[in-house]
C-alpha cells in the first residue's frame, strides 16, 4: 500500500508540465498554513474576551452576510476561472471576461446592499444594525478581489500575498482594539477593512501586471456571464445553505449563546479545512485544462489525488475526534465546554469535505456536469435546512452539528452514485467509452 502512495505521489510531481502546478500548490500551501495559524491566534482571544453571547452575535451576522458574499460571487470562482483558464494566453479575451465579470459583480453588490438595508428594518436585526453594515464590508472586499482571474491564470502567488496582508491587518488590529466585551463592534469593522485593502491591491495587480483594459460591457456580455455562472451559482448556493444556514437558523430558534457554542467549534473545524484548500484550488484549473484534452487522463489524475488526500484528511479527522476535549480546553476555555460535543460531531467534516470537493469540483465541473452539480447541492441545502430547523429546535447547537455532518455525508454519497451511474468509476479510474467521443449535455 505504501508503495502505491509513493508511486502516485511521484507521478503527480515529476512530470515537467506540472512545474507550474507544484509552484501554485507551494504558494497556496503557505497561504493556507498562515490562514490556519491566524484564526488559531485570534479565536482563543476573541471567544474569551467577547464571551459566547457577543461572539455568537458576530457569528450570526457573518452567517447572514455569507448569503450576500455568495450572491456577488455568483459561482464566478468556478465558471470565470474555467473560462479564463482556457483563454489564458489571449489578453484581449481576458480583458473582455474581466470587464463583464467585475461589472456584473458590482451590479449584484448594489442589489445586496439594498436588500440588507431592508432586512435591518426587522426588529430582530434593527438593534444591531451597525454590526450588519460593518460585516457587509467583507462583501465589498470580496467583490473587488479578482480571485477567479488569478486562479484561471494559475498565479496563486498573488492570492497568497494579498490574503496574508489582509489577515495580518485583521490579526494585529484585533489585539490592538478589542479589549473588552463592549469592543465587539470593532471585530466586523476590522475584518471588513482587511478584505477591502486586499481587494484594492488585487485590482492594482490586475491592471498593472495583466495589462487589462476595462471596457464597459454590453448587455449580451453580462448575460453571458450570468448564464455561464448560473449552475455554479446554484451549486454554491446549495453549499451556502448548509455552511451558513445552520448558524443563522440556530440564532433564530435558540439565541446568540447557542450560536457561540456552535460557531466556536465550527471555526476550529474550518481552520482544519483551510489546510486542505490549497490542493483543491490548485488542482481545479489544471484538471479543467487536461479534461479538455483527455477526460481519461483527468480521471486517472484525480484518482491518485483521492487516495492521497483521502488518507490524509481521514487521519486529521480521527485526531480531531479523539482530541476534541483537549482542543476545546486549550483553544476556547472552560466557558465553552458545550462546544466539545459539537467538535466531536464535526470532526469528520475534513474527510467528507475532501471527498465532496474532489467528486464535485474536480470531476463534475471539468466534465461540464454543471446542471447536475447545481441540483445536487441545492438539494443538499434544502435537506440541511429542513433538518436544521427540526434538530436545532430540540437540541440547539448539538442539533446543528448533527445536521451539518448528515448533509456532508449526503452530498458525498449522492455525487458518487451519480458519477457511477454516468459511467465514471473513480475507484477503478475507468470511463465509459462515450466520454471519449463527445461532450455530454447534462
Amino acid at each position: 500500500m505504501m508503495n502505491f502512495f509513493l508511486k502516485a505521489f511521484k507521478n503527480l510531481v515529476t512530470a515537467p508540465e506540472k512545474k507550474q502546478l507544484l509552484q501554485n500548490l507551494f504558494f497556496l500551501s503557505i497561504l493556507q498554513g498562515l490562514n490556519y495559524i491566524f484564526p488559531l491566534i485570534t479565536l482563543p482571544y476573541l471567544v474569551r474576551v467577547l464571551g459566547p453571547e457577543k461572539y455568537g452575535l458576530i457569528a450570526f451576522a457573518q452567517a447572514l452576510i455569507g448569503y450576500f458574499i455568495m450572491i456577488t460571487d455568483y459561482g464566478f470562482t468556478l465558471s470565470a476561472t474555467r473560462e479564463i483558464s482556457i483563454y489564458r494566453n489571449n489578453r484581449e479575451k481576458i480583458s473582455e471576461i474581466f470587464s463583464s465579470v467585475i461589472t456584473t459583480k458590482f451590479l449584484l453588490l448594489l442589489s445586496c446592499f439594498l436588500i440588507l438595508s431592508a432586512i435591518i428594518q426587522i426588529d430582530k436585526f434593527k438593534r444591531d444594525w451597525l454590526i450588519y453594515y460593518f460585516t457587509f464590508g467583507i462583501v465589498i472586499g470580496q467583490t473587488l478581489f479578482p480571485i477567479w482571474l488569478f486562479m484561471g491564470t494559475e498565479k496563486m502567488k498573488y492570492i497568497t500575498i494579498l490574503t496574508v496582508i489582509d489577515r495580518l491587518l485583521f490579526t494585529f488590529s484585533i489585539f490592538l482594539f478589542v479589549k473588552t466585551p463592549g469592543d465587539y463592534i470593532y471585530v466586523p469593522l476590522l475584518n471588513a477593512g482587511g478584505y477591502i485593502v486586499g481587494g484594492i491591491l488585487g485590482l492594482i495587480i490586475t491592471f498593472s501586471h495583466y495589462k487589462i483594459k476595462y471596457r464597459v460591457p454590453v448587455k449580451k456580455d453580462i448575460y453571458h456571464q450570468l448564464k455561464e455562472g448560473w449552475h455554479s451559482f446554484l451549486g454554491v448556493f446549495g453549499i451556502n445553505l448548509y455552511t451558513s444556514s445552520n448558524t443563522l437558523i440556530l440564532g433564530l430558534v435558540a439565541g446568540n449563546t447557542a450560536v457561540g457554542y456552535y460557531a466556536a467549534a465550527e471555526k476550529l473545524v474550518n481552520a482544519i479545512l483551510r489546510m486542505l484548500a490549497p490542493i483543491d484550488q490548485t488542482i481545479y484549473p489544471y484538471v479543467n485544462k487536461i479534461a479538455s484534452e483527455s477526460k481519461a487522463q483527468a480521471i486517472k489524475f484525480v484518482q491518485k489525488l483521492v487516495y492521497l488526500t483521502g488518507t490524509f484528511s481521514f487521519a486529521i479527522s480521527l485526531i480531531t475526534f479523539i482530541g476534541a476535549e483537549l482542543i476545546v480546553k486549550i483553544m476556547l476555555g472552560s466557558e465553552y465546554n458545550h462546544s466539545i460535543a459539537v467538535l466531536r460531531i464535526l470532526a469528520f467534516l475534513p474527510f467528507l469535505s475532501e471527498l465532496r470537493s474532489i467528486l464535485g469540483f474536480q470531476i463534475m465541473m471539468p466534465f461540464k456536469m454543471d446542471s447536475a452539480f447545481s441540483r445536487i447541492f441545492v438539494g443538499a441545502g434544502l435537506f440541511n435546512i429542513l433538518c436544521s430547523f427540526i434538530l436545532a429546535s430540540f437540541y440547539e447547537h448539538i442539533g446543528s452539528a448533527i445536521t451539518l455532518l448528515l448533509t456532508f455525508l449526503f452530498v458525498a454519497i449522492v455525487i458518487y452514485l451519480y458519477l457511477k451511474k454516468k459511467g465514471i468509476n473513480l475507484i477503478s479510474g475507468s470511463l465509459d467509452a462515450k466520454w471519449t467521443t463527445y461532450e455530454p449535455q447534462i
